[in-house]
């Protein structure tokens, strides 16, 4: 029995023993620290940790739990118990629960990669030959941690560490995490697992038999909160994601549907700058952006990654040594407006245009907003208001504010603002209209630059650039975003539909044979089906035609479709179902 079980026994039990003759009565022992009872509810404000950062928690989970964040990714893997075969060692898992306990922590655990004496399997695979040995891990690990450790997540983002092995496969590995953890302790709940917001990887492997065997879905959508935070108006590409998802599980796995979904990684690097701002400034908006939009569409927690800076990079809310970034403050204002359980009562459309969410708050109605331009707006209220700017944590009261992609929160929201995010609620954003009953969606370029439903990475870009052939078409040299398209959610997501894409496109003279390239998101991931060779005359617009019978439209990488930069122009770019 390990010494952490027998100490409330021993105790009392060495205490009330009599002391030998001549023997000194001890110094009386220094008061225990006193224990923090943990939330048995997961709330959505979590955090996750690098493999490096889960060795040192004295040194950043403190920080953390004194601002409201107390639910972490896992503590360490499950392999930790096993460091040799046959041998079991619970010191790692025992001491790291020890200590988050204490803080009032709750953590999972993963089960992820292989362990060095596994010899059967490849290495940075999966373990389909060692499968016997990955269940009694599994099963002993669980039985171990129970009543102390709810949340066991299997893998960590497939299909990477997979050797790009077949969904099929991860799949066999989740049955039998699932038959393992539920043998060991009914209560316990397994999570299945995807990079970045691969939902067309999840319908793969619950087609192949994983139906059935998780209780809750992780993601990683790394990219899709970049492309937010790089390009200011694509809110509801990264509101599409739980949409989009519980589709999927409707379709194949009616049962699980409405299961949680975590975000057990995600994040934005302090090295990269944009709009004239700081990585450092940018992380704090995506910190406040990536945690209200995750609880808009229903995400049970979001574990931002990561608390300190570790292996992976500057991605902490601490940096290397310990120091609070503007981030850190944010996360920190953000839940104290807003509590640690907060309601999400629905969104509203500040000047028609900008997304705001209102939440009920730890005191009262707060709206979380931010410019969907990158040039600023003034919005007005109509009755004085606090304005809380997160990173800094300062209140201001007006009402009235110019608004810009750094995000505020409003306290006291007005009650017509209030009703109308209640009316909203159960209906998706929209992204410059609503395009559910459209037979078609376009993009057109030009001075009279226009999307109905087709969306590029770049909008305000293109308006605003150089355009070729006297101001009716976009040049393909010069992608930023332009080659890169977005199929509204409303139109079209994860359905496999016979489409048809066209695009009207012409050879810049005099250089060279062009051709029109395309690729998009498939059921079998992103495809390069035939190109399109531009004519010579460089006078006439011509058509590019494909007929797609196989799309999926998940923005597993943030787009739907992309065109190879080249020297051609295109005048409009149109997705059309087909009967």
């Amino acid at each position: 029995m390990p010494v952490r079980q027998l100490l409330p026994w021993l105790v009392p039990a060495l205490l009330a023993a009599p002391l030998a003759a001549g023997e000194a009565a001890p110094a009386p022992a220094p008061p225990a620290p006193a224990v923090v009872a943990k939330d048995p509810v997961l709330s959505p404000f979590g955090i996750g940790s690098s493999a490096m950062r889960s060795k040192d928690h004295p040194k950043w989970m403190p920080q953390m739990a004194e601002i409201g964040v107390r639910d972490l990714r896992a503590c360490t893997g499950g392999w930790a118990a096993q460091p040799e075969a046959g041998t079991w060692d619970w010191s790692i898992i025992d001491a790291r629960l020890d200590y988050l306990d204490s803080i009032g922590v709750s953590s999972g655990i993963i089960f992820n990669g292989l362990p060095k004496w596994n010899t059967v399997d490849e290495k940075g695979g999966l373990p389909l030959k060692g499968i016997d040995a990955w269940s009694a891990m599994v099963g002993a690990v669980v039985k171990h941690t129970t009543g102390r450790v709810k949340h066991f997540e299997c893998w960590n983002e497939p299909p990477n560490g997979t050797k790009n092995a077949p969904a099929s496969d991860y799949a066999k590995v989740v049955m039998a995490t699932y038959v393992a953890a539920k043998a060991a302790n009914p209560d316990a709940l397994v999570g299945m697992a995807a990079k970045s917001a691969h939902i067309n990887y999840l319908d793969q492997a619950v087609k192949a038999g994983a139906k059935g065997h998780y209780d809750y879905i992780t993601l990683h959508p790394y990219e899709l909160l970049g492309t937010v935070i790089n390009h200011p108006g694509t809110e509801p590409l990264f509101l599409s994601i739980v949409p989009t998802l519980r589709k999927m599980l409707r379709a194949q796995d009616p049962a699980k549907a409405e299961v949680p979904v975590i975000l057990t990684e995600v994040g934005y690097d302090v090295k990269h700058g944009k709009h004239g701002l700081s990585g450092v400034e940018l992380q704090a908006h995506a910190v406040v952006k990536v945690y209200v939009m995750g609880m808009a569409q229903g995400m049970a927690c979001i574990q931002w990654f990561e608390g300190m800076d570790g292996d992976s990079g500057p991605l902490g809310l601490l940096d290397n040594k310990g120091a609070k970034r503007p981030s850190y403050h944010a996360l920190a204002n953000l839940i104290r407006h807003l509590g640690r359980h907060p309601q999400y009562l629905g969104w509203v459309m500040l000047n028609d245009r900008h997304y705001a969410f209102a939440f009920q708050g730890a005191a009262g109605t707060v709206l979380a907003t931010w410019a969907a331009t990158l040039k600023p707006e003034d919005v007005d209220f109509g009755q004085e208001v606090q304005i809380v700017d997160p990173p800094t944590g300062e209140v201001r009261t007006s009402s009235k504010t110019s608004l810009g992609i750094a995000p505020i929160l409003v306290v006291g929201v007005p009650e017509r603002l209030v009703a109308q995010a209640k009316a909203n609620r159960g209906r998706p954003v929209p992204w410059g209209g609503d395009f559910t009953a459209a037979s078609a969606v376009s993009v057109s370029f030009g001075e009279t630059y226009e999307e109905k439903g087709l969306h590029t990475m770049a909008a305000d870009a293109i308006a605003a650039d150089i355009v070729a052939y006297g101001g009716n078409a976009r040049a393909g040299e010069v992608p930023k975003g332009g080659n890169v398209y977005v199929v509204d959610p409303g139109f079209l997501s994860y359905d496999t539909v016979p489409i048809e894409i066209t695009a009207l496109v012409k050879r810049n003279a005099g250089k060279g044979k062009p051709v029109l390239a395309l690729e998009y998101e498939s059921t079998s991931g992103y495809r390069k089906p035939a190109p399109f060779d531009i004519p010579e005359d460089a006078t006439q617009w011509h058509k590019a035609t494909w007929r797609i019978d196989d799309c999926q439209f998940v923005n597993t990488w943030a787009f739907s479709f992309r065109f190879a930069g080249g020297p051609y122009a295109l005048q409009s770019v149109t997705v059309t179902k087909l009967k």
